[in-house]
């Protein structure tokens, strides 16, 4: 590298290599070496620290807009949206100010990217869609953070935790983490299981057909009766479903508010079973029955 650029010098002087090559040339050279790594030192320092003041200034920014935001009352998920954009936006800004410190032009930077942008645009054009998705999802509001959601065309499911700029986490029950894109949530049908103030609870219990149905329906009914989580202003009610192959299946249906229903239909089920067991109507086990004919037999 040194050589080269004695050989662009001595081109550009019009002097022999052999006359740039003096003592006190290469040696002014080298002594200038110190005072230029100091430079680069200093500047690498000072850019070290800006950075380190930036971020803090970024972390004071985005705790002032979260704390403007909750005092708004404005939900969860618009102030984590809010949140990832700013703190992306303003990061892009403070590494364009330090490319400025060392001698690149944030304007020549720019113009590059805008020239560019039909590339850059074709490689993240999944990240534009999962932005795009989620300013739809904040806007139209399909869910918020902590209802229970699950996703149409995957069938992923789970407890909303975070909406991120680009991403949405969903929390299962077994405490696993699911990271889904906001252009599939905003591009494809979901169930929220907890949009609604309450929950409809349908369970199947099968009884013997040769038990008594009346008495059966009245026991289950009693059940429901019995048991205070159930909205006794909702229908509850219990009703032949199927004649089934070896049982004659009866229907439990009522409703819960949506923090008893999981505990309440676990509740029912057992109690269902109990209660038929005091009462003496069988619940059958599947039943085949097998007719020989003896004539073939024979």
């Amino acid at each position: 590298m040194v050589m080269t650029n004695l050989w662009v010098m001595a081109a550009g002087s019009g002097e022999s290599l052999e006359e740039m090559l003096q003592p006190d040339v290469i040696g002014q050279f080298l002594a200038e070496i110190p005072e230029k790594a100091l430079r680069l030192g200093a500047r690498v320092l000072l850019a070290a620290l800006f950075f380190l003041v930036g971020s803090q200034l970024i972390k004071l920014v985005r705790k002032i807009i979260k704390k403007s935001m909750q005092r708004a009352g404005a939900e969860l998920g618009a102030i984590q949206f809010v949140d990832s954009f700013v703190k992306a936006a303003l990061y892009v800004l403070l590494f364009l100010m330090l490319a400025s410190s060392f001698g690149l032009d944030a304007a020549s930077i720019v113009a590059l990217l805008g020239s560019a942008g039909v590339a850059i645009g074709l490689a993240v054009q999944g990240s534009l869609s999962n932005l795009a998705g989620g300013v739809l999802l904040l806007i139209l509001k399909p869910f918020k953070v902590g209802d229970y959601i699950q996703e149409g065309s995957s069938g992923k499911e789970g407890t909303v935790a975070e909406i991120q700029i680009f991403y949405t986490k969903l929390v299962t029950p077994d405490n696993r983490t699911i990271v889904l894109p906001n252009g599939s949530l905003a591009n494809n049908s979901l169930i929220n299981y907890t949009a609604q103030d309450a929950r409809r609870m349908d369970i199947v219990v099968g009884i013997s057909y040769k038990a008594d149905l009346k008495k059966a329906k009245e026991v289950l009914l009693q059940v429901l009766e019995e048991d205070e989580a159930v909205m006794k202003d909702r229908d509850h009610f219990v009703f032949v479903d199927n004649l089934g192959s070896s049982s004659v299946d009866l229907g439990v249906r009522c409703w819960f508010a949506q923090s008893d229903f999981w505990p309440g239909k676990w509740r029912i089920t057992e109690n269902c079973k109990l209660a038929l067991d005091r009462a003496g109507i069988e619940i059958p086990y599947n039943q085949l029955d097998v007719h020989l004919d003896r004539t073939q037999a024979e």
